[in-house]
């Protein structure tokens, strides 16, 4: 019996002695060592599932994109790539692009690219450009175009290809960048819709939501934002760097975001910080100052930008408020304004912060706490009606917040930037751990009570 007991613990041991080993290599592959250099922040995330394709030069050759699916793909520095959609008569179709530069390319504010989608003839349905603009930091740039069914389609109703076009525009286009692209299909409304755009509406100006802040680390790209409800949420962020998170809003809700970017004390540590006295920063960062630093922009569930705040800094706290936005309809799509125009869609709202990447030639390439304050107001008693969708299944899970997984309350800290939130390695290595450092008690409880029961314990008679 002793022998197989001994068996037992060598194999606990042993397996927990491996578990170690593999979480020491885990770690060393997801965190540097202290004093390792530090990693830069990851330009963007693409989704683990998009599909490699490439764009053609002409639309002879282009590929076909399917609806709900996400692709990766190549934008040269010059010329137009052509990609192709099978469209019906009835479906609203939008494709948003997401050109994401390699960290340290140098742009300037006219840099950028445009995106549209043209019919057989090489009629332009829906054309956008996205630019870097005033802050002038290599980011992950989206846009979107489309082709809608609706009043003022003119010659894009029709059934037939239609073609989405991406070229790089600017005063010298240096290198190519990587490009997601993503195309969603919105089917019509089982009964007529609202046509014409609603009566604008008071602009207001809410108070930020208040209450302890949660902890909840930030993707770097639209498939891999957090989801977040109304509360405070906290993060940190560094300069060069991207952050998303998506936030779940229903027909009739209204939207409103307050994006906080800390003082340098917020996100530094030690003599070394910019903070401290041996940092760049010399203290305070006294007489500092980085123009349009801070960039948040708000995309709706197809990717499409609807409003973008910047703030500068100086190393003092600073606020980019985005306020509350008009509630979301079906007939806001009719309105001429972006910031209305866009909430058109129940589902997925993201918000994208950057950090300027000059904010490190300033202040030091630290990072900086970032406070976000949420507010989800609910639809007003009586809205309605609520728009639906003709057939099954429904939309694509962009469009359908209900779909999503319960969101964590706030007050309580949800998953983190810790690796176990982060990654599937940490996550096997942590139950493989749980599950041997179980077995190892099991086994030591059992080696316990065989030895008792086999030496002499407290009132058994000697022999």
């Amino acid at each position: 019996m002793r022998a197989r007991l001994a068996k037992l613990w060598y194999r606990g041991f042993g397996g927990m002695v491996a578990a170690g080993t593999v979480l020491c290599a885990a770690v060393s592959a997801t965190g540097p060592a202290a004093g390792a250099p530090r990693e830069r922040p990851e330009p963007y995330a693409f989704a683990p599932d998009a599909r490699s394709v490439e764009g053609a030069s002409g639309t002879a050759q282009a590929r076909r994109l399917a609806p709900g699916k996400t692709y990766r793909s190549v934008l040269p520095k010059a010329g137009k790539r052509y990609f192709r959609l099978e469209l019906g008569a009835t479906e609203n179709a939008y494709v948003s692009a997401t050109a994401v530069p390699a960290p340290g390319t140098e742009v300037t504010f006219k840099d950028g690219y445009s995106l549209a989608v043209e019919n057989g003839d090489g009629i332009t349905c829906r054309s956008a450009r996205a630019r870097f603009g005033s802050s002038e930091s290599p980011r992950p740039l989206t846009a979107w175009a489309a082709r809608t069914t609706g009043p003022g389609s003119g010659s894009c109703r029709n059934a037939g290809p239609y073609y989405v076009v991406v070229e790089q525009e600017g005063e010298a286009p240096r290198t190519a960048w990587d490009l997601e692209l993503r195309f969603s299909a919105e089917p019509q409304l089982s009964t007529p819709g609202p046509s014409e755009a609603p009566t604008p509406e008071a602009s207001l100006s809410p108070a930020p939501v208040a209450g302890a802040a949660s902890t909840r680390a930030g993707g770097s790209g639209f498939a891999t934002a957090p989801r977040l409800a109304h509360g405070v949420w906290q993060d940190h962020i560094r300069p060069g760097q991207t952050l998303y998170y998506r936030v779940p809003v229903d027909w009739g809700e209204r939207l409103s975001a307050h994006v906080e970017l800390g003082s340098l004390t917020d996100g530094v540590a030690g003599p070394d910080g910019p903070d401290g006295p041996d940092g760049p920063g010399g203290g305070r960062g006294l007489g500092r100052f980085v123009p349009s630093a801070l960039v948040v922009d708000l995309f709706n569930p197809a990717r499409g930008p609807v409003d973008q705040v910047q703030s500068s800094y100086d190393g003092k706290q600073k606020v980019a408020a985005l306020g509350t936005l008009p509630p979301v309809r079906y007939e806001n799509r009719f309105a001429g304004s972006d910031r209305v125009n866009g909430m058109r869609f129940s589902g997925r709202y993201y918000l994208a912060v950057h950090l300027r990447a000059a904010v490190a030639e300033q202040f030091g390439d630290e990072r900086i706490g970032v406070k976000l304050r949420l507010g989800v107001k609910e639809a007003p008693a009586g809205f309605g009606p609520v728009p639906v969708y003709d057939g099954q299944p429904l939309p694509a899970e962009e469009f359908r917040p209900a779909a999503e997984e319960e969101a964590p309350e706030p007050g309580t800290d949800g998953p983190t930037a810790s690796a176990f939130a982060r990654g599937p390695v940490m996550r096997t290595v942590a139950f493989a751990a749980f599950g041997t450092g179980t077995a190892l008690v099991l086994v030591l409880v059992v080696w316990t009570v065989v030895a008792r029961r086999g030496s002499p314990g407290a009132g058994a008679p000697r022999t």
